[in-house]
């Protein structure tokens, strides 16, 4: 793991949650049918995205959207550089995706190899109608052709910076923050 040195806070939690409000109108908004949507969240940092804008849309619409959690560490095409022995967690959707309209969700966007891998995971569940990719910061540097059709935020980083998601239900504290890799 490199050593990293915070750089400066790009979201608290108040905009994480005002833009996952916007997100979630967003959705309403582009979304022609309500009884095909489903949310499936990449796991770790995609989990809570999806059930935040779901409970978002309960509010909203007074509609319950089923919500499916990914893993995807057996379909990474760096598999070899994750680790000797990956841990594999379930895959837990528990609805047919076939026919429906499924939004994608994961915490950054980077090189587009993680999108891929899910991509390939979720249509080992079937054949849904659409599948679109929500994700909170988007920043760039893609190495595949993958673009998300919701995006919280935009943000310019260099090859040696990162963004860190931290979510209350993972992390303990909620905030997005821009870090830098260091020498040691």
């Amino acid at each position: 793991m490199p050593v990293t040195r915070d750089k400066g806070q790009l979201m608290s939690a108040s905009e994480i949650d005002r833009t996952l409000v916007r997100l979630a109108h967003e959705v309403l908004e582009k979304t022609a049918d309500l009884d095909k949507l489903a949310f499936v969240g990449i796991r770790r940092r995609g989990v809570p995205l999806a059930q935040r804008l779901a409970a978002k849309i309960k509010s909203l619409e007074k509609r319950e959207v089923p919500v499916g959690i990914l893993d995807i560490n057996l379909y990474r095409d760096d598999l070899s550089t994750v680790s000797s022995t990956p841990v594999v967690n379930a895959t837990e959707i528990p609805f047919s995706i076939v026919g429906r309209d499924i939004i994608l969700m994961d915490d950054v966007l980077y090189t587009g190899r993680t999108i891929r891998a899910a991509l390939d995971a979720l249509f080992d569940h079937g054949r849904p109608a659409r599948v679109q990719l929500l994700v909170l910061i988007d920043r760039g540097h893609r190495e595949l052709p993958i673009e998300a059709r919701y995006v919280g935020r935009t943000v310019q980083t260099s090859d040696i910076e990162i963004i860190e998601v931290k979510f209350q239900e993972i992390d303990g504290t909620e905030k997005v923050l821009l870090v830098e890799k260091v020498e040691d």
